[in-house]
């Protein structure tokens, strides 16, 4: 029998003996077998709890999850227009050393091709070497190499990170992990609050010759059952030498809003609104360039194997005094996608969806593909 349940049966027969006591003898000499069944009782329930956390075993499990796809691009004149490809692999080891400090440490093997198609398309980067210290509640600690909270909530009510990235991390305004620390609060149930101070400059990049850092606050709030509303806000001051002397970079910033709505087994539906100040990505600064960018998904679910979804995405950017057009023109757009995913076991996702980017250049064809993309999971 589980230990949880010995203690349940124990601690039910002293609170009954207890219950019968004090309804028969409020008063007289037997309140003080009252007072003693209400000792054993409190005893049992510490000595048992005690057992359950010293029965803590520490163990460790590997992981594996792996992107991989199919698609035929049908814009005019490209090259290419037929591929499989494997965009990326992540393998891992998460140990537990107890109930309240864990340790993960994951590969990303993935394309350090440059724009001048330089490099490899396998290289493996580490992404994540991290120590999770759960201090008292409700205080936890990450330090190491650690995922960030930029857009992780973002790209899991999105929830096919394996076919498209989320906003931030496909445009560039932040990165997935970073060498420093983050500081979770949980006050209540309902909010947590993350502080953070990283490098700044990514995981697949050391810290600058300055050591300059990025800080950052992120919250989160679940007013409502199925509601999650979330504000992110980021600054990094970096150093550069403008041929003279060292001076201070513009102050990078990033500021974006999250809302989402889900009903399990049903649908899910959420918008994000994203601004990233003074840079032309999270790590390099450009005074007073700015990308704006919506998000906005929806998803589905026909049944535990089918589920459809759709999103639209737009990318943006100021115009620079004396300046014709904005800045990113050649970037910006507005993405559509649309997809039907059937998972036919659990570990494994595949997709069929089309996608369509159409430039904000007028004088540029939109581009448009179909896609088979699979995920599959250890």
């Amino acid at each position: 029998m589980k230990l949880l349940s010995i203690k349940q049966m124990i601690f039910e027969a002293v609170i009954d003996k207890i219950l019968n006591y004090y309804k028969f003898n409020k008063n007289g000499k037997k309140m003080k077998i009252f007072l003693v069944y209400l000792l054993i009782g409190t005893l049992t329930f510490g000595i048992v709890s005690a057992e359950e956390k010293d029965s803590f075993s520490p163990s460790g499990k590997p992981f594996a999850k792996i992107f991989m796809n199919y698609h035929y691009d049908m814009t005019a004149d490209v090259d290419g227009a037929s591929n499989f490809e494997i965009k990326r692999a992540y393998l891992g080891y998460k140990y537990s050393f107890s109930s309240d400090i864990s340790a993960k440490i994951t590969m990303d093997v993935g394309s350090n091709m440059g724009s001048n198609e330089e490099g490899s398309e396998y290289t493996a980067y580490l992404k994540a070497a991290q120590l999770d210290w759960k201090i008292v509640s409700p205080l936890k600690l990450s330090v190491g190499l650690i995922g960030l909270k930029q857009f992780n909530d973002q790209e899991k009510f999105w929830g096919y990170r394996f076919i498209y990235k989320s906003f931030q991390d496909q445009h560039k305004f932040g990165s997935s992990a970073d060498l420093g620390a983050n500081l979770e609060i949980a006050p209540m149930k309902m909010l947590k609050v993350n502080l953070l101070v990283v490098n700044g400059e990514g995981y697949k990049n050391v810290q600058d010759e300055y050591g300059t850092h990025r800080i950052g606050a992120n919250v989160v709030a679940t007013p409502l059952d199925g509601l999650t509303l979330k504000a992110y806000y980021d600054m990094m001051t970096a150093k550069e030498d403008n041929g003279t002397e060292i001076v201070d970079s513009p102050t990078i910033s990033n500021l974006s809003f999250f809302a989402g709505y889900k009903i399990k087994d049903a649908f899910r539906v959420g918008f994000e609104y994203n601004k990233l100040m003074n840079g032309k990505k999270y790590s390099s600064a450009a005074e007073d360039h700015e990308l704006n960018g919506i998000s906005a998904y929806a998803t589905y679910i026909i049944n535990k194997k089918f589920e459809v979804f759709g999103r639209f995405d737009q990318l943006s950017s100021n115009t620079l005094a004396n300046a014709d057009t904005e800045w990113n023109l050649e970037d910006n757009g507005n993405l559509i996608l649309l997809g039907l995913q059937y998972s036919p076991v659990k570990g494994v996702k595949t997709a069929l969806n089309f996608r369509t980017w159409m430039h904000a250049d007028s004088d540029v064809d939109a581009s448009s593909q179909i896609y088979l993309n699979f995920e599959y999971k250890l």
